[in-house]
């Protein structure tokens, strides 16, 4: 791949450089999971349980509380939003949200995480030939899953859900994010890559127009992001270190 041909790169982080996507998936399913246990049993309704698959549909790539609104909708629940400072056993929107984060705290505090070896040697190539990189990540933990796996460096700027929240950027498949990162690094979105594993964070990268759009197939299926609008399609980013220019 020609990375001749642009001026900056922009990577999602959970699922894209790390393998987090899997702990958001496991705290997603078991907060969920608990939750409609406890709401079928009030309801006397035999919600369907939540599966891999709703990650995908409704979670993946999203802010927090986008995810927990667009998973209840599919089952038909309606919860007042809250307030983002909602305690974790608050049922609403943000205690839920609050409450699948603390899962996700405890899973990557007894486990750790190491990145992807080839996320890492595309990073390590980009950086050895100048090309300026950000973390756009919807994940409010993206600052210290990054710093877990020692890659802070390599990094100009993370764009996290927090920084968007508190610039009253909207959230993937929304482009802003990533326009803003591509804007702070010194680059138009023409000249940028987006590198996504999410269906959303590719719809965002297609919506706004930016030069190519990698889409990294960890489970959502090459097809699926090929028709949200990935350019290409890679299983590993060490793909994107050979082979014709793209």
């Amino acid at each position: 791949m020609n990375w001749d041909a642009y001026d900056a790169a922009l990577f999602d982080l959970d699922g894209v450089v790390t393998p987090t996507a899997e702990v958001h998936m496991r705290a997603w399913a078991s907060m969920f999971n608990e939750y409609l246990e406890r709401r079928s049993a009030s309801d006397g309704v035999d919600y369907p349980p939540y599966a891999d698959q709703d990650y995908f549909d409704h979670v993946d790539g999203k802010p927090r509380y986008d995810g927990v609104r667009s998973f209840l909708l599919s089952r038909g629940i309606h919860l007042p939003e809250g307030l983002a400072d909602d305690p974790t056993t608050a049922e609403t929107v943000c205690g839920l949200g609050n409450r699948k984060n603390d899962y996700f705290g405890r899973v990557l505090n007894e486990q750790g995480v190491v990145p992807y070896p080839g996320s890492v040697a595309l990073i390590e190539a980009l950086h050895a030939g100048g090309t300026p990189m950000a973390v756009v990540s919807s994940s409010r933990n993206a600052p210290t899953v990054l710093a877990a796996a020692g890659l802070t460096d390599y990094f100009q700027l993370i764009v996290h859900g927090g920084v968007a929240a508190e610039l009253g950027l909207p959230g993937k498949p929304a482009p802003d994010t990533f326009s803003h990162a591509a804007e702070r690094l010194g680059a138009t979105n023409k000249r940028s890559v987006v590198l996504e594993d999410a269906i959303s964070g590719v719809a965002a990268g297609r919506a706004g127009d930016f030069g190519l759009v990698v889409g990294v197939d960890r489970g959502a299926g090459a097809k699926a992001l090929a028709d949200a609008g990935a350019d290409i399609v890679v299983t590993d980013l060490a793909e994107l270190l050979s082979g014709e220019p793209v």
